[in-house]
């Protein structure tokens, strides 16, 4: 499939630069379409989240067109707080803020669950939240122009939490499962958040609630991705997953 120009972020010495260059150079392959590193052109960008969330301010600033998620629906999910109140205010079940220990501490704002982690005393960092630690199976369904995946089951060690390196080093397996309140769920949260191309929705499912954990709305879309497993659980092929990441964009 040919397809417009894939822009990749410069080089710099973090693993969050080295896993998007990575999918971006597998998706040239993949699209057989030309790679260049951004230099404030348009294509399809497939940036780390904060290089992102910089690009397209600059590029919708500028009126040049690209593929990619809005700036306005980015810089809202970016936003942990932003997100959950926007969530909350719809009556969507969030993690609930706490002060008590035992709690799981993230960044307020940031992606890839960079610097997620269960803490058992300590102060709460500045810019940072704590949220009610919750057990449960961790869910994640791609939403895609509407379209929803098959809900995957993310089988992590018990006691984990679907941490960076869970993400991307440590990857559990993911089981695609039958649930039709999460697939309504992610929809309908994509609607909210006003999303215009692809996301990743993710849940944990306890014994009586399923809870909101992040919408990622620049997701890795590449081959072997929990956006394109899940789309392909739910019976969408590859190349018709490219077909809607590129021509619907």
């Amino acid at each position: 499939m040919s397809a417009t120009i894939v822009l990749r972020e410069p080089w710099r010495a973090h693993p969050l630069s080295w896993i998007h260059r990575a999918e971006a150079r597998a998706l040239a392959i993949e699209l057989d379409a030309p790679l260049r590193t951004f230099n404030g052109e348009g294509g399809l960008l497939r940036l780390s989240d904060p290089v992102m969330l910089r690009a397209i301010g600059r590029l919708t600033a500028a009126g040049i067109p690209y593929i990619g998620p809005a700036a306005a629906v980015m810089q809202l999910c970016y936003d942990k707080r932003a997100a959950a109140d926007r969530l909350r205010d719809a009556g969507i079940d969030t993690p609930a803020e706490v002060t008590s220990y035992p709690m799981v501490i993230k960044p307020r704002r940031g992606s890839d669950s960079l610097g997620v982690r269960i803490a058992r005393s300590g102060p709460i960092p500045a810019d940072h939240l704590g949220q009610e630690l919750l057990a449960g199976t961790e869910i994640s369904v791609a939403v895609l122009h509407e379209t929803v995946g098959a809900p995957l089951r993310i089988e992590l060690p018990p006691g984990a939490i679907y941490s960076f390196a869970h993400k991307y080093f440590l990857r559990p397996r993911r089981i695609p499962i039958v649930d039709k309140q999460a697939q309504k769920m992610a929809l309908r949260i994509a609607t909210l958040f006003g999303v215009n191309w692809a996301a990743r929705v993710d849940f944990i499912r306890t014994t009586d609630r399923l809870v909101f954990l992040e919408c990622d709305v620049a997701p890795l879309v590449g081959a072997g991705s929990a956006f394109a497993d899940s789309l392909a659980a739910g019976g969408m092929p590859r190349a018709e997953q490219l077909r809607r990441l590129i021509l619907a964009a």
